[in-house]
């Protein structure tokens, strides 16, 4: 079981946003690269990082800051990467820069051919990103909402060969509410594939919910506004983590 600690990108700087707002974002480290050693320093050996304005824009806008991240940690993290990776082409290009992972978002709606494809060529490496507000898949970075449900998207990738869904609840994300259990580990049962939550993690006691039998599932959960508030103790976490096995 993997915990993520999320690295969210907007202007350059580290921040987290509340509900998914653009304009209620809080920068909690300009020096993204730094923070992206603290979190190494500390233990974790994955790193989930979101380009915002690339989920908004469509293409990479924080690429400098991406490439300072992945040269500050190099093998010392796997780091996946979402927001505004569009092509195959784009793929290609994050995953040569020491990628382990890319996160198709939008695309997964709008184009889940090149998803596919992208599968088939290169192994492992590909992830979707379901991002849900009130069960309805959201794209766009977030700013329109399909009428498409989050289960039957996943579905959609089942036999694609994809390594992994990262299922947000929009409802939850950056609020510290708690992960919303119900509609991730009802996600995880319903598709082969495994889930990784995301959205609201709020407590130790999210990190001990990971390890109870019904969410065995799950390849793990992805903590951002907790671990920089201090409500969630990095070692801790990691220690019950590891103490479940």
């Amino acid at each position: 079981m993997i915990l993520f600690p999320a690295i969210d990108l907007k202007d350059g700087a580290c921040v987290r946003l509340k509900l998914g707002l653009m304009d209620e974002a809080t920068v909690y480290n300009a020096d993204p690269a730094g923070q992206a050693g603290a979190f190494r320093d500390v233990g974790f050996t994955h790193l989930h990082v979101v380009d915002l304005n690339g989920a908004f824009a469509g293409r990479a806008m924080n690429e400098p800051a991406v490439e300072a991240i992945l040269a500050a940690v190099g093998s010392a993290m796997k780091v996946q990467l979402g927001g505004g990776i569009r092509t195959m082409a784009d793929i290609e290009r994050w995953l040569e820069k020491g990628l382990s992972r890319v996160i198709l978002g939008t695309v997964a709606v709008r184009d889940p051919d090149l998803v596919r494809a992208a599968a088939g060529r290169f192994p492992g490496q590909i992830a979707v990103g379901i991002d849900a507000k009130g069960g309805k898949v959201a794209v766009e970075g977030w700013a329109e909402t399909s009428e498409l449900s989050a289960v039957d998207l996943a579905r959609r990738f089942e036999d694609a060969g994809v390594s992994a869904i990262v299922y947000t609840d929009i409802d939850r994300d950056g609020i510290l509410a708690g992960i919303n259990w119900e509609s991730t580990i009802a996600l995880a049962e319903a598709v082969a594939v495994p889930v990784i939550a995301s959205g609201g993690l709020a407590s130790i006691a999210d990190v001990e919910r990971m390890t109870q039998p019904d969410a065995r599932r799950l390849e793990g959960a992805i903590s951002g506004r907790a671990l920089y508030d201090g409500r969630l103790d990095a070692a801790e976490a990691l220690r019950v983590l590891a103490g479940k096995g």
